[in-house]
């Protein structure tokens, strides 16, 4: 055992709230059913709890870094509605080949690259090996890949088309569950199969 602690990597958009392209204010903003309640339970098992999110919408220009955050204001306020609770919110503002600058750029935190999921690593000190990574789109289970994490896939958002995606293309998906709920379920079943293991 590291030491370090398990965390939980997040998707934004069909993961935690409702898929919109490109939420741009507040009100665009709406949780999937059971998320708040999803996120408490990790956070009363002592899981690390980081969203990364692709937001290409900056580079775009359909809002600013500075827009995003009531944005990221509201999620936390509904999320703490049922007591869930995140320890940080990363997101990518770039697109490699779209957009304006200094956002048109190639950069290492866009999933499906882990720039998101290691600085969560050294931040926060957590075992990526151990940790897991929710999410409903091709770009979050390669990232979680990447980075030896375990993948679960969500079928709300763009789960159902991802799923198609990963079989047809041979990308190992570790779970897949139909929201966030099942998913995080899975997770603490997980974990208390290996806490028996190990006994």
């Amino acid at each position: 055992m590291s030491g370090k602690r398990i965390g939980v990597f997040l998707d934004r958009d069909g993961t935690l709230n409702n898929e919109v392209d490109y939420i741009r204010k507040p009100d665009d903003l709406h949780l999937i059913a059971g998320a708040g309640q999803a996120v408490h339970k990790l956070n009363t098992r002592g899981l690390v709890t980081c969203v990364i999110s692709n937001q290409s919408g900056i580079a775009r220009g359909y809002l600013t870094e500075g827009e995003l955050v009531p944005v990221h204001a509201k999620l936390e306020q509904e999320l703490a509605r049922d007591k869930g609770k995140l320890d940080r919110i990363y997101y990518c503002p770039h697109h490699p080949t779209q957009g304006r600058a200094p956002y048109n750029i190639e950069c290492e935190c866009r999933k499906p690259k882990i720039g998101m999921l290691r600085r969560g690593a050294d931040e926060l000190g957590i075992d990526i090996g151990r940790s897991f990574v929710i999410g409903d789109s091709v770009v979050d289970i390669q990232a979680g890949n990447s980075a030896n994490t375990r993948t679960i896939l969500v079928l709300t958002g763009y789960g159902a088309r991802t799923l198609e995606q990963c079989t047809s293309n041979n990308i190992h998906i570790n779970h897949i569950a139909p929201t966030i709920v099942e998913a995080v379920d899975y997770i603490l079943n997980t974990l208390d199969g290996e806490i028996k293991s190990n006994e």
